[in-house]
């Protein structure tokens, strides 16, 4: 039974007292027993509130026990949980909280004026619960009504998601518990997990890798989580180690920033088996300077939105794994295919397609995307170039919509990514096509210098004259603080053509 309500059940039962979710702000741990509980007791005040099955219940906090809560209670109870985006700007808020239509939303005290203001802005009537994210219980059991809670079915809608894309409005991606559950099982089949491992997981819970991958995954596999509020650069080698983790959940731009800034010296990492990096590309200099540094292996792995995390991922075995690549599909089916839809040859490039039980059924009240997203004959269509070598290994070469095509010929900006971050003073790069008269498109890059490194420009564009040659060099080079990313880490090339 794919639900998320039969894995909250049956942890409880069979492993009531067992650590699901460490809260490192406050010390305490808190148990599948309690999970459930608290999960019975929010559907219980959501109803007596006047919420039916299937309304939408939303949360704007930064993570925290009570947080996961939200998220996984109310898809217990048949409820639709709606994560809102923390960083999302005022008018896509808006819109989210009016498409979705979602009646209550969770905030923490620090978040929720700023919901208010939104909510009111768009002359709406949802309504605001404040929480504090580390209360052990939201509600008084003994002041809750007694009834039956509704059971959800595996293709009940249990999780809509909006995304992020970098022009027009946010999609919603409304998922099943099927696919949700689906999607958890396969992280677990990919890294072999079990009930005795234990993930860090900073990355937030308005995120699917969040969501997916650390939460409904350990609450599916019987596992634990530490999840602090927020990811800090400072205290992550001190939890993971502190809580004797074996894995750890992260993306490439905090890979980039702990190979940059820390040292885990004095640190007992003896019980971290690996590290998962997900939500964008992880250039393969990276990937190999971080290994080098911490001795800890880093799996690479490619998912969405839309399948409910995972579609690839590489190998647990380092003579299996293949730097550069996303891995293999796991649980799902996947192909490349060309324009007109036939299937690619090894090594040819053309569009990433997935199909499988963790895929969405459609984008929510969008019949039109919805129908651009998928092949006539069922498989989604990831937007995402990529090929696939003679031993069934993936990899990806870029966006459609970010090829760079320069005096008619194609250019995928990760083959820039990946030669400005092998410069020794760039902490991290991307390359973007910009109008020019003469060649249609020329290149601009986005980059930032590790701290206390230089490099001009003149610099940089010698250097990858040397390595990519002078065509696909870019013509101009556009210094940052900070990239410009969405909530996973994955950098939004367009806005950096922004003035």
């Amino acid at each position: 039974m794919r639900t998320v309500r039969y894995y909250l059940d049956r942890h409880a039962r069979e492993r009531p007292g067992r650590t699901w979710l460490v809260a490192p702000e406050t010390g305490r741990e808190f148990s599948f027993g309690q999970l459930r509980r608290e999960a019975r007791n929010l559907c219980a005040w959501l109803l007596s509130s006047g919420l039916r099955p299937g309304d939408r219940v939303g949360f704007y906090a930064v993570n925290g026990w009570q947080t996961a809560v939200v998220f996984l209670g109310a898809m217990y109870g048949r409820f639709v949980s709606v994560p809102l985006n923390l960083v999302a700007q005022p008018a896509q808020l808006e819109y989210v909280l009016a498409h979705s239509g979602v009646q209550m939303v969770f905030a923490d005290p620090e978040h929720a004026p700023a919901l208010a203001a939104r909510i009111e802005a768009a002359g709406l009537s949802t309504r605001i619960t404040v929480m504090d994210v580390d209360a052990p219980s939201l509600f008084l059991e003994d002041r809750l009504p007694r009834g039956e809670i509704p059971a959800p079915a595996e293709g009940d809608p249990a999780l809509l998601m909006y995304t992020s894309g970098t022009t027009g409005r946010p999609k919603g991606c409304l998922l099943t518990h099927r696919n949700i559950v689906s999607g958890a099982l396969y992280v677990q089949q990919a890294h072999r997990l079990t009930g005795l491992d234990r993930v860090l997981s900073s990355l937030p819970l308005y995120h699917i890798n969040g969501q997916i991958v650390a939460t409904l995954g350990t609450a599916v596999q019987g596992g634990s989580v530490v999840a602090p509020h927020r990811f800090s650069v400072s205290q992550f080698w001190d939890l993971l180690a502190r809580h004797r983790c074996t894995w750890f959940n992260v993306v490439p731009t905090i890979i980039s920033y702990l190979v940059a800034t820390t040292e885990t010296a004095g640190l007992d990492l003896s019980k971290v088996r690996f590290g998962r990096s997900a939500s964008a590309p992880l250039p393969p200099e990276l990937h190999r300077a971080f290994e080098a540094k911490f001795g800890l292996s880093i799996i690479e792995t490619m998912g969405m939105t839309e399948t409910a995390a995972p579609i690839f991922s590489n190998p647990l075995e380092p003579k299996a794994r293949k730097i550069g690549s996303v891995g293999v599909p796991v649980g799902n089916l996947a192909r490349v295919a060309r324009p007109d839809g036939t299937p690619a040859a090894v090594g040819e490039v053309g569009e990433l397609q997935v199909r499988g039980d963790n895929v969405m059924p459609r984008y929510y009240r969008n019949p039109e995307e919805t129908a651009k997203a998928f092949t006539e004959d069922g498989w989604l269509k990831t937007g995402d170039l990529g090929c696939v070598d003679a031993q069934g290994a993936y990899f990806v070469t870029g966006r459609i919509k970010e090829l760079i095509i320069k005096g008619g010929e194609n250019i995928a900006p990760r083959e820039i990514d990946d030669a400005l971050h092998r410069h020794p003073a760039v902490l991290e790069a991307a390359a973007v096509g910009v109008p020019d008269a003469h060649y249609g498109q020329e290149i601009l890059a986005g980059v930032v210098l590790k701290p206390g490194s230089t490099a001009s420009e003149a610099d940089l564009r010698a250097f990858c004259e040397k390595h990519l040659g002078r065509y696909k060099t870019p013509k101009l080079f556009r210094f940052f603080e900070s990239l410009p990313k969405g909530p996973s880490g994955k950098v939004q090339r367009l806005k950096l053509l922004a003035d």
